[in-house]
């Protein structure tokens, strides 16, 4: 790869659109997007790992594996490696498993990326000390490790299959500066693809983490056959979570009552198309953590998400009791029946604190 490749400037006002753009990650989400955003005029460069599925992308024009009924129009090219990319690349949407999003980006640094778009949600693992929350969202590692002049996260209640048909989705769409915003919602708002502008990038990013361990929870309590009421319940308590968590990270409250909070949390909790929620069935179906996995046959971001969330909350006394019992469950230190027991069985509190009669807990 040519690492001192010309840095080309787009002029004052340009049409993002006609800039091309890179999408990292070859899944269901990361098509789902390049489609939207070649519907949008864009050229796409759809990059991914498994260089079997970009070879059957590049011959059949349609991811097989993940959204079979949907063709890849002439303006989306998949990618195997890095040096295929033309030279004029400066943006890139990351939608990736955020797992895997640190090597990636030690790839990326030969590249010049100026505007990256995160659209993956989850929390960083660390191997540090677990009070410390640098590098624990996607969008301090890479600025981080890949200095960008601006950083947007993409978050919502938004299933790949939908944004695949062109089925009307609203998303929240975070940066750290004006420019980073708008460059980004010019390329994928449309009509059926709406954009909404934030400027919490830390309270978008919780709320997209912690949601995918409540839809974990709620699958739990659907397989139990706990009823509606119960999934009611753990919808309620996990906006309560996410706020706990994000007050760590700085993040603006009414953040979580938004698209990217409560938007993505019903939907996750409340629809069999949640990877996350599947799973959670899966376990109350009797299933290790690992046979479950491999049912789902794809990457269940709150698995991870639950352990990295609840060790955060540990090591800074944050009582989160959801999160508590779905990491201890994703471990395979208790069964569905237990974790479930564990919360029915708390001490009656007060709904929010401070109270007359509730001062000792925050939860």
């Amino acid at each position: 790869m040519d690492n001192n490749r010309p840095h080309s400037q787009a002029q004052p006002g340009a049409e993002p659109r006609a800039l091309p753009v890179l999408v990292l990650g070859a899944g269901s989400w990361g098509t789902a997007l390049a489609l939207q955003l070649a519907r949008n005029g864009n050229r796409v460069f759809l990059w991914g790992r498994d260089r079997q599925l970009i070879e059957a992308l590049q011959q059949q024009r349609c991811n097989l594996r993940y959204l079979p009924d949907h063709r890849l129009p002439e303006s989306i090219t998949a990618v195997a490696t890095l040096d295929a990319l033309p030279r004029e690349i400066e943006d890139a949407v990351f939608a990736l498993p955020c797992q895997t999003l640190r090597p990636v980006c030690r790839m990326l640094s030969a590249l010049r990326l100026r505007r990256l778009c995160l659209a993956c949600k989850g929390l960083q693992s660390t191997s540090g000390n677990q009070t410390a929350l640098q590098e624990r969202l996607s969008h301090q590692l890479v600025r981080s490790v890949l200095a960008p002049e601006t950083v947007s996260v993409l978050s919502g209640p938004s299933f790949a299959r939908e944004v695949a048909q062109g089925l009307p989705t609203a998303l929240t769409l975070a940066a750290d500066t004006p420019t980073g915003a708008g460059h980004f919602a010019g390329r994928l708002h449309s009509d059926n693809f709406r954009i909404y502008g934030n400027d919490d990038l830390a309270g978008v990013q919780v709320g997209g983490a912690v949601k995918n361990i409540m839809a974990i929870a709620a699958g739990v309590s659907d397989g139990l056959y706990y009823g509606a009421n119960a999934r009611a319940a753990l919808i309620t308590r996990g906006i309560r979570e996410m706020r706990l968590l994000g007050e760590a990270f700085g993040a603006q409250p009414e953040t979580f009552t938004g698209l990217s909070g409560m938007g993505d949390l019903i939907l996750s909790c409340s629809d069999d198309q949640s990877r996350n929620r599947r799973f959670g069935l899966a376990l109350a179906g009797g299933l290790s953590p690992e046979a479950a996995q491999r049912q789902i046959a794809q990457t269940v971001e709150g698995r991870q998400t639950a352990i990295e969330g609840q060790a955060i909350a540990a090591a800074r006394g944050i009582e989160l009791p959801v999160t508590e019992q779905v990491a201890r469950l994703v471990q395979g230190q208790c069964s569905p029946q237990q974790a479930a027991q564990a919360l029915l069985s708390r001490p009656q509190k007060a709904e929010h604190y401070p109270h007359p009669w509730e001062q000792t807990s925050n939860c």
